[in-house]
């Protein structure tokens, strides 16, 4: 069974609700009907009913009927969400009349679905910036406890079956957050490892990487992961990982154990956690193209609920995918 397969039948098991607030968009409506047929997730549509109907008629879409459509515009729970915004951003002084506007925005129902617990998790982007996306994610739905940064993971399914778990390597942060402190990069560790037993279903051993292993280089870049590491160990004692390692020294054995020996990570890293941004994306562009990998994300991490961003390029198997990953997320949580 392969990586999706698996995550497609553990999605099967725990049936989570997952609010797509794009629910007029062709490729979510077609992507809905697939996850129904698959029994992936119960589906909420965020849109006019009507139009829903209307296009899944169009479309011969004959599942839809199992979803439940909510109207922006008119729902029971309406006035119940805006409570909820006020009491939530009062400090910042929100009013009942911007709250009523805001809350007919599909972008933000969903998330107050999600702070009221009538939804477990959300993927929108087919339509939308991740910008807006997010937006409303932060300000309701907020980070988890502990965790400051939000970050985006890519799972990596590698032809060479050498590396990681039988070929399977989580990449962080790939996605997300330019250049963060070394308390920011430690909950990036700690999100990654829990994304990867969650999603992927293995135990984690994350490796620190940076251009320096063990103390082989002088730098502020490198102390920020050793202190990074270390962070990441007192949020987590149960955690394997190590750092600062170079990057052939945690995937590599014998370099592993060459250059830090006696490490239980160094060779054997199947979570790799890049210093910045720009690392980690080169990295995983890189290793997707010129290993032909197959790099499935980004899948958001760090979020109190699970809140995914698509590509507006996206296909409907994408969505399929990435609504199938959300509700291993919410399961985990």
């Amino acid at each position: 069974m392969d990586l999706l397969q698996k995550i497609k039948e553990n999605a099967r098991k725990h049936n989570k609700r997952i609010v797509l607030p794009e629910g007029t968009e062709e490729r979510t409506l077609k992507a809905a009907d697939q996850i129904i047929e698959e029994g992936l997730a119960q589906i909420i549509l965020i849109g006019n009913p009507a139009e829903i109907n209307a296009k899944a008629t169009e479309f011969g879409l004959k599942n839809i009927g199992k979803a439940s459509l909510v109207d922006p515009i008119s729902h029971a729970n309406k006035q119940k969400y805006i409570e909820i915004m006020m009491e939530i951003r009062k400090s910042k002084g929100l009013t009942a009349e911007e709250a009523g506007k805001l809350i007919e925005d599909p972008l933000y129902l969903a998330v107050l679905m999600i702070k009221a617990g009538d939804a477990d998790g959300e993927v929108a982007g087919a339509n939308n910036a991740t910008g807006d996306v997010l937006r409303p994610a932060f300000q309701y739905v907020k980070t988890a406890p502990g965790i400051s940064v939000v970050s985006g993971a890519f799972l990596m399914i590698l032809k060479d079956k050498e590396f990681g778990e039988d070929g399977l390597m989580v990449f962080a942060d790939c996605a997300v957050h330019p250049d963060p402190t070394d308390r920011e990069l430690a909950e990036i560790a700690v999100a990654t490892a829990k994304t990867t037993r969650a999603i992927a279903g293995i135990e984690p051993r994350v490796a620190m990487l940076s251009f320096s292993t063990k103390g082989s280089a002088k730098h502020a870049m490198v102390d920020k992961v050793v202190n990074a590491t270390r962070m990441a160990k007192e949020m987590m004692p149960e955690l394997k990982i190590d750092g600062e390692l170079q990057a052939d020294a945690a995937i590599i054995e014998k370099i592993g154990q060459s250059k830090a020996p006696g490490s239980e990570i160094a060779g054997k890293a199947n979570v790799l956690v890049f210093p910045t941004l720009e690392v980690g994306n080169i990295a995983y562009k890189l290793v997707q193209r010129l290993a032909h990998a197959e790099a499935v994300g980004p899948v958001l991490q760090g979020m109190a609920a699970p809140i995914n961003d698509l590509s507006r390029g996206c296909s409907i198997s994408d969505i399929v995918n990435l609504v199938a990953i959300t509700v291993n997320q919410a399961a985990g949580k």
